[in-house]
């Protein structure tokens, strides 16, 4: 069973996409729903990068999700600002982000908004892109999947996934369908 996080931005997109894919799905919101020992893995969604930093600490969830990411079996995936949350570091006008706390579980760095506001937001074939960051930088490990115009979007360091735009809103399984099944 795969759990979507689901304390703040387009978790419900994911679950349907799994469920079509006839993937078992769950929303989790506590530590008790992530520590389940059916959950295989794990989709950070997207929403407000800051909201969900802020939730990750009220809800005591962040070291857990840590400690599943250790179990090399589990999957994570990150989309958008699922993405941010994911890396190692987070930039803002290319500076330091103090208002996003990451799990640096990817070893690269993202700029917040990197394609500009609400109305910057744009559609591709493989996903869409909504105040989309952008990854300025990859460690060694760290495997390119996909690129849009020679940015890449999608990385991966072995079972742990991100992307700057969100399959999931075009309804496009590609991704889901590679990482979980």
């Amino acid at each position: 069973m795969i759990g979507v996080l689901a304390l703040h931005g387009g978790f419900r997109e994911h679950v349907d996409i799994l469920r079509m894919l006839g993937i078992p799905a769950c929303e989790v919101r506590t530590q008790k729903e992530l520590m389940r020992d059916e959950l295989t893995g794990l989709i950070l969604p997207g929403g407000e990068s800051t909201v969900v930093s802020k939730f990750l600490d009220e809800f005591d969830l962040r070291s857990h999700i840590s400690a599943r990411a250790e179990n090399s079996a589990f999957k994570i995936y990150g989309t958008c600002a699922g993405l941010i949350l994911l890396a190692k570091n987070v930039l803002e006008n290319g500076t330091t982000s103090s208002r996003v706390k990451p799990l640096g579980l990817l070893d690269i760095d993202v700029e917040r908004n990197a394609y500009g506001r609400q109305m910057g937001s744009f559609l591709t074939e493989f996903g869409a892109f909504i105040r989309a960051p952008r990854i300025t930088r990859i460690a060694d490990g760290v495997e390119v999947v996909q690129k849009y115009e020679d940015t890449p979007v999608l990385v991966r360091r072995g079972s742990i996934w991100g992307s700057t735009f969100h399959p999931e809103l075009t309804k496009n399984a590609r991704v889901h369908r590679a990482i979980f099944l």
